[in-house]
């Protein structure tokens, strides 16, 4: 492996081990022990994540090429299936704010408590809203207006499954996803089932973080070294990043019968990083290109639909 100080490395090893065996066999307990959210362990606020969402909600349309005085007319009526969710669906909630009839989220980790500060979230999004947006938000608790009372299952739908996947078939118009699809443990049956799960003329968009998540020890590429049936005992259950890289995304999207209508990097290695860890590398990643080695991330908008024009970027 990369790493100068091995004993340093076995100890590691050891933690992550048997942290992974708690994370698969008590996944409940180790989400509450490891304070797990879903946006990472910095310092949050309401207005801090309810803008987060924000965000993530005006990036989607962004890149779908959807204008914003255009997305309530687009998400009229439409279903939509979100994965990895995370403790609070803020995301889900503006959609259905814009105009969605039905948000599903999907996780494998429960992580929707309903605490206070998931209610300050949630309520944080619903006073930014006006008008019409206001309204249909307010009327999707239980109580209207009142987050605290709970999503009517009829408009947003919580899933847990173990294997973080829907299950549907052709219900949904669109699936989107921000940072999850690198932590699924089977990337074949997740387009499987996001392909299924797709109308269609159904749409998915997903940005995807392939940098280490912190778990880097000298280069950022060095997590790529580790063992691929040591990384899978350290880190399995946990959820984090399953390792693959870009051509393997490439080689489930097209298994699945789906089409890349874009795809669009995010964020580049350095070809020194590339060059420094390329010795060190795993078996899974020994035979890569620079190419691929060097993306670090991308967006990805993809349909069931063969007729749409294909326009794929440059990664």
């Amino acid at each position: 492996m990369y790493g100068r100080r091995p004993v340093a490395d076995a100890k590691r090893a050891s933690r992550a081990i048997l942290s992974n065996f708690l994370a698969k066999g008590a996944p409940g307990l180790y989400v509450r022990l490891t304070g797990e959210t879903g946006r990472g362990k910095k310092a949050e606020t309401p207005q801090s994540v309810a803008d987060y969402f924000r965000t993530c909600f005006s990036d989607y349309f962004e890149k779908l090429g959807v204008g914003a005085d255009a997305v309530d007319e687009w998400l009229e009526g439409k279903v939509l299936l979100e994965y990895g969710p995370g403790d609070v669906p803020g995301v889900g909630l503006l959609m259905l704010a814009h105009g969605a009839e039905k948000v599903i989220c999907v996780d494998r980790f429960s992580l929707n408590q309903r605490t206070s500060f998931q209610v300050s979230v949630l309520q944080e999004i619903l006073d930014g809203l006006e008008g019409e947006s206001r309204r249909r938000a307010a009327s999707c608790f239980v109580q209207e207006g009142d987050p605290a009372s709970g999503f009517k299952p009829a408009r947003l739908e919580y899933r847990v499954t173990r294997s973080g996947l829907s299950g549907l078939s052709e219900e949904v118009d669109l699936v989107y996803s921000r940072a999850v699809l690198e932590h699924v443990n089977d990337l074949g049956a997740t387009f499987d089932d996001m392909a299924r799960a797709l109308k269609p003329d159904g749409v998915a968009i997903h940005q995807v973080d392939l940098k280490s998540h912190g778990l880097h020890r000298e280069n950022p590429l060095d997590f790529l070294t580790w063992p691929a049936l040591l990384w899978r005992l350290m880190y399995e259950g946990k959820g984090v990043p399953n390792r693959w890289r870009l051509n393997r995304y490439r080689q489930a999207l097209g298994d699945s019968g789906m089409v890349a209508l874009s795809i669009e990097p995010t964020a580049l290695a350095e070809q020194e990083d590339i060059n420094a860890v390329r010795p060190f590398l795993a078996t899974p990643f020994r035979e890569l290109d620079d190419e691929t080695l060097q993306c670090l991330g991308f967006w990805l908008v993809a349909t069931k639909d063969t007729d749409k024009e294909v326009e794929v970027g440059s990664v």
